[in-house]
């Protein structure tokens, strides 16, 4: 089955087409009267062995264990397990052993049906209810006082180019002599 694609090659569309079919009735009645049987006749191959290789059907139960979702769970030390944001407390037969970094499998079904296991057997569980937990306000970051500061009215700031007064070097330090040798030498 997974071949007969390749063979087709979109040829049942065309000839579909040609044959101006439009509803599925026609089509049904074209594959099983026309297109089939010269279909079969011209690729068909006889079977190699005339043993059935294919395997036995599933058991409606061995079906129930491929078809499921299985989800890896840590156990906290009082045997609560966290699935889908709901805690299950576990219950098992003996508790001789501690839970300490162990692992639960949590099986689902499509049908809603869960079960846990643990080392590799079934172990009761009941969920339960969360405690309301006090939503906390996040704190407001402190109101900090806004300062603003101006320049003061004479500041240079403030003052116009033309009004600036010209700097005067500070007479306590000496100008420069012109005309005088600086270094001791001759």
């Amino acid at each position: 089955m997974e071949r007969i694609n390749g063979v087709h090659q979109d040829r049942l569309i065309k000839k579909m087409r040609r044959k101006g079919i439009g509803s599925y009735e026609a089509a049904n009645a074209y594959l099983e009267k026309e297109y089939l049987p010269e279909h079969n006749r011209r690729f068909a191959y006889p079977a190699a062995s005339p043993e059935d290789y294919h395997g036995r059907k599933p058991t409606a139960r061995e079906l129930r264990e491929i078809f499921r979702l299985e989800t890896e769970r840590a156990i906290s030390n009082d045997w609560v397990i966290r699935h889908n944001g709901r805690s299950l407390q576990l219950q098992p037969k003996q508790r001789r052993y501690g839970p300490t970094q162990s692992k639960a499998l949590v099986c689902e079904w499509e049908d809603g049906t869960m079960q846990v296991y643990y080392r590799g057997e079934r172990v009761a569980f009941i969920e339960l209810k969360e405690p309301l937990r006090k939503t906390t306000r996040p704190m407001p970051p402190p109101v900090r006082p806004i300062v603003v500061r101006k320049a003061k009215p004479d500041h240079p700031w403030r003052q116009g180019y033309q009004s600036m007064k010209p700097r005067i070097p500070n007479p306590g330090i000496a100008t420069p002599l012109v005309g005088m040798r600086t270094s001791a030498s001759p």
